[in-house]
């Protein structure tokens, strides 16, 4: 019998973050213990909103409490949003049903301690933004270390471009100081970064396959990824030249966490780059024959990009 993995998903929930937890909410393999929010697609507030949205779509088969995080970074003001990748609402503009689920009072540091302490050992937490709620949590108990099963990063690049700089990805570049407190932390972290979600495209074909097996269980769910994802599409169209496609960022990380067998990975030493105009946000793998700076960090170095999206499917399909 496949084993059920208990993941806390730090979202800034926005159009491959919905997706995400809405395939979490769908699999049989994952229990989400709980989605803690935070900046960077969009504001905490709106990111929360999105995310009861989202539990309430999926039509959750039990619950899933949402804590609410970080509004900025640990040490720099106060951020810009990604609304011309995610829409004003951050889910492209997609117009959902509200939810009458509230948020914790719990804040998302807390919760993700109290969450450790009552799964230790057992504990995935996948983090889809900024890394500041997990920062936080290591700064106020180091011994969270220990506790944690495995963290995924949907973060970095290590041979390929960023996509904010000619360096950086966006969940790095966008609290490189929280980055460097996780992953100089002990944490045992994957890193799936643009190395391979770059390479794993959700298409208008594959949109259109699941048009074609909508039944009356799933038509919201398709309707929503449908509407949603055409504001992606033409992101990616005008600024990598994508023809109605899409990376599936924070999907794959998901899978990954599920699956790890779907992805090739690497052992590296990889250091945050904080201190640099230019490079900041910038994860910096140690690649000579005895690398001797960063910290041991699991990288993601290919993918099997049609299975993943096949998987990724699956759950709105049946």
């Amino acid at each position: 019998m496949k084993q059920v993995r208990n993941m806390i998903i730090d979202a800034d929930t926005g159009i491959d973050d919905a997706l995400a937890i809405l395939y979490a909410l769908k699999s049989p393999g994952i229990r989400v213990e709980g989605v803690t929010t935070v900046f960077g697609n969009i504001g905490v507030e709106q990111a929360t909103d999105n995310t009861l949205r989202i539990i309430k779509l999926a039509g959750a088969p039990y619950e899933v409490p949402v804590a609410i995080g970080a509004e900025k970074p640990l040490k720099r003001g106060m951020p810009e949003f990604a609304t011309h990748v995610h829409g004003r609402n951050g889910i492209g503009d997609a117009d959902i049903p509200a939810s009458d689920q509230r948020p914790l009072e719990e804040r998302a540091d807390d919760f993700i301690l109290r969450k450790s302490k009552e799964l230790a050992g057992e504990l995935i937490i996948v983090t889809l933004g900024r890394l500041t709620n997990v920062a936080q949590a290591v700064l106020k108990d180091p011994g969270l270390c220990e506790r944690i099963k495995q963290v995924y990063v949907m973060g970095g690049a290590v041979g390929v471009p960023g996509n904010v700089t000619p360096v950086s990805e966006a969940n790095i570049w966008g609290d490189p100081e929280a980055a460097d407190v996780v992953f100089s932390s002990g944490l045992p972290v994957t890193m799936v970064g643009l190395d391979v979600t770059m390479k794993t495209l959700l298409t208008g074909s594959h949109l259109d396959r699941l048009d074609r097996l909508r039944h009356d269980g799933n038509g919201a769910i398709v309707d929503f990824i449908r509407e949603s994802h055409r504001y992606y599409f033409e992101f990616y169209r005008s600024s990598n030249a994508f023809i109605d496609s899409a990376p599936i960022h924070d999907p794959l990380t998901v899978l990954v966490a599920e699956d790890p067998s779907l992805v090739t990975t690497r052992l590296m030493k990889v250091s945050v780059v904080c201190d640099s105009e230019l490079c900041a946000g910038m994860t910096a793998a140690d690649l000579r024959r005895h690398p001797l700076a960063g910290s041991n960090i699991r990288v993601c170095t290919d993918v099997d990009e049609g299975l993943a999206v096949d998987r990724l499917l699956s759950p709105f399909v049946s």
